[in-house]
């Protein structure tokens, strides 16, 4: 017997005579973020609602799905990718499917992206890598599997992993893939083959959604540069509507109400509302109601609310790994796009700028007249769907220390989170509801950190277009800074050498100019940003700086005794500066400078000729100077060309 079977007799929370859907894909039934759960309590405890279960789960930005007593993730572990079935009310692990190795590891979005579908008795889920798979949901035997990136040979839209969940209608599969005849793909639901494959444009982050206009099925793909409406059954292309070139994103699920349908996108786009035309051929046309720079959305959706729209208006470009976004969070009406209320200053959080009472960025529940909110610093919010103002009801802190952009899921009275690092169900049903089991839990026995942003302290200026490679008049800013600071630490550090004895001049010199050095580069991105208001990336100069006592060591002849802190000290602690260096880069989101790693390949040659000159007259020292100076040119410049190359 399935273990979903006794659904509708085991759910209080459902309205007599409603059966059971639970929450099958990553926007629930409806692909609205909405549940039809009742009796939610209208307040919790000042020590938080009840905690059933914390998990450690691993890495991944996949939510759950959940029908009957079991749900559903994805997640990576230094073993690979899996596919998890947990006991909905303990945690406990019923089975696993490993389906790849790890992904990014050790990058800046580490693991699965997409969430997994519930359809028939089965479970759709799909890899980075565009590997898509069916289950059972029962066993977790493989039914079958293949790679639409690949068998369509998918192109762009796509660079940071593929993030589309599966969408199943029926018997159909609904993937956007992008590519020469594959913008959107169907697959039967019970082999994978192809049903249709229709469109050219390039897909994005936002999975398939299905609507209805004048009774007709149709699905819109929200692509990088395009919207598209297809016929559900044939995958004929009634409506193209191209509003980008070139990269763009789009992960934010459209909102549809016949005959509305409402998008959003991130980079300060705003968002607009169109009316789907009832009678639909190739000729039609989207009818534009409304566009407004309001209510711009990146990592997590809106949600639609009666008549109105609640959702986070990012003011940042885009999310970033490193810190909570900037913006507010507003209420608007739907078919005006009047703001009726905001929330928040908008001020980037980072400095001295105390924005934690703001609700910031957050994935939404809506149910019984409440919204149930998991923002960006791991706080579970539960807030009044009121469009007159914005009423609080509670908030508490379930999973800090890192920040998530995994939406909630509701079942069953409890709420479903997770982040980086571990899964937690909370309870936020009446408290006469609660479950019969094992003793629950407080928020107080949850592992969590204190969320810092020390990101800030470090970026008081942050580049506003991140996934954008440096333009070239930045890359001469960023030399020119760091040639500078260089060449004054030479200067200065002549001070401390003329007050030393004459014979300890030279040693004195070098040591106060790698210090000096070392120390401004690594303080130049933080306070000649502050300084300038514009980003100046001086760090690599710290790498330089590091480098050169291993070219003073490298040996061109064969030597009978060595020593330790002479011949690989110095190497040791260049390449433990080497990892921070991309471990900081990584966590800073400074995708592309880490391209500076390869410095050391264009320094070694004008390097290595500096530290063979005896340095026995002051004329030989300036000629040093010199030639550090060009070695330090070809050390940024290796940079720049791998820049170049790669990107």
């Amino acid at each position: 017997m399935p273990p979903h079977s006794r659904a509708e007799e085991q759910n209080p929370f459902l309205p007599a005579g409603t059966k059971e859907e639970g929450w099958p894909g990553v926007r629930g039934v409806h692909y609205d973020a909405h549940s039809p759960e009742i009796h939610l309590a209208e307040s919790w405890p000042q020590a938080g609602p009840p905690v059933l279960w914390v998990k450690d789960l691993g890495q991944g930005y996949s939510a759950f799905v959940a029908q009957g007593d079991r749900v559903y993730t994805q997640a990576q572990t230094l073993q690979g990718q899996y596919v998890y079935c947990l006991d909905a009310r303990t945690g406990k692990t019923l089975w696993e499917y490993r389906y790849d190795w790890p992904y990014e590891l050790a990058g800046v979005y580490p693991g699965p992206r997409a969430t997994p579908t519930l359809a028939g008795g089965r479970l759709l889920f799909a890899a980075p890598s565009g590997l898509v798979g069916c289950l059972d949901a029962v066993t977790g035997k493989l039914i079958w599997s293949r790679n639409v990136v690949t068998d369509f040979q998918g192109a762009g839209g796509t660079g940071f992993g593929y993030s589309c969940s599966p969408t199943v209608v029926g018997e159909l599969v609904l993937l956007p893939v992008g590519g020469a005849g594959a913008s959107l793909v169907a697959l039967n639901l019970s082999d994978g083959k192809t049903v249709w494959a229709a469109g050219d444009q390039p897909a994005s982050y936002s999975p398939a959604m299905p609507i209805t206009r004048n009774g007709r099925q149709l699905v819109v793909g929200y692509l990088e540069n395009s919207l598209v409406v297809h016929d559900l059954q044939t995958g004929e292309l009634l409506i193209e509507l191209e509003f980008s070139q070139g990269y763009d994103e789009h992960s934010a699920w459209p909102i549809y109400r016949e005959p509305y349908l409402w998008i959003a996108a991130p980079f300060k786009s705003g968002s607009q509302l169109f009316e789907v035309p009832a009678d639909l051929n190739q000729q039609s046309s989207l009818k534009q109601i409304w566009r407004s720079g309001t209510l711009s959305n990146d990592v997590l959706s809106s949600v639609l609310v009666d008549d109105q729209l609640y959702g986070f208006d990012i003011f940042d470009q885009q999310s970033k790994t490193q810190r909570p976004s900037r913006g507010k969070f507003r209420c608007i009406d739907f078919l005006t796009g009047q703001e009726l209320w905001e929330q928040g200053s908008g001020r980037p959080e980072r400095s001295n700028n105390d924005t934690s009472d703001e609700i910031g960025q957050a994935g939404m529940i809506v149910a019984d007249g409440k919204l149930i909110l998991l923002n960006e610093r791991g706080e579970l919010m539960l807030l009044r769907a009121n469009p007159k103002q914005c009423e609080i009801l509670a908030r508490c802190s379930v999973l800090t220390g890192e920040l998530t952009w995994t939406p909630p899921i509701l079942h069953r009275g409890c709420v479903y989170v997770r982040n980086q690092s571990r899964a937690a169900c909370i309870y936020v049903g009446e408290p006469a509801l609660l479950p019969a089991g094992p003793a629950t839990l407080t928020l107080e026995e949850i592992p969590q950190d204190h969320y810092y942003d020390w990101a800030g302290q470090i970026l008081s200026v942050e580049p506003e277009y991140a996934f954008d490679i440096p333009s070239q008049a930045w890359l001469w800013d960023w030399f020119c800074w760091s040639a500078g600071l260089l060449l004054g630490s030479f200067i200065l550090a002549a001070i401390p050498a003329y007050l030393v004895r004459s014979d300890r001049r030279l040693w004195t010199w070098t040591l106060s100019y790698r210090i000096l050095a070392f120390v401004t580069g690594a303080l130049g991105t933080t306070f000649i940003s502050d300084w300038t208001q514009e980003f100046v990336f001086t760090w690599p100069l710290c790498l330089f700086i590091a480098l050169e006592p291993v070219l003073a060591t490298v040996q061109f002849r064969n030597v009978k005794t060595t020593s330790f802190w002479q011949d690989y000290f110095p190497l040791c602690c260049f390449l433990i500066l080497f990892v921070l260096y991309y471990l900081l880069c990584r966590r800073l989101s400074l995708v592309f400078e880490w391209a500076f790693l390869a410095g050391p390949v264009g320094a070694l040659p004008p390097g290595l000729w500096e530290s063979r000159v005896k340095k026995n007259t002051w004329s030989k020292v300036i000629f040093c100077v010199l030639l550090k100076l060009v070695a330090f040119a070809c050390f940024f410049a290796s940079g720049v060309i791998v820049l170049w190359f790669k990107y």
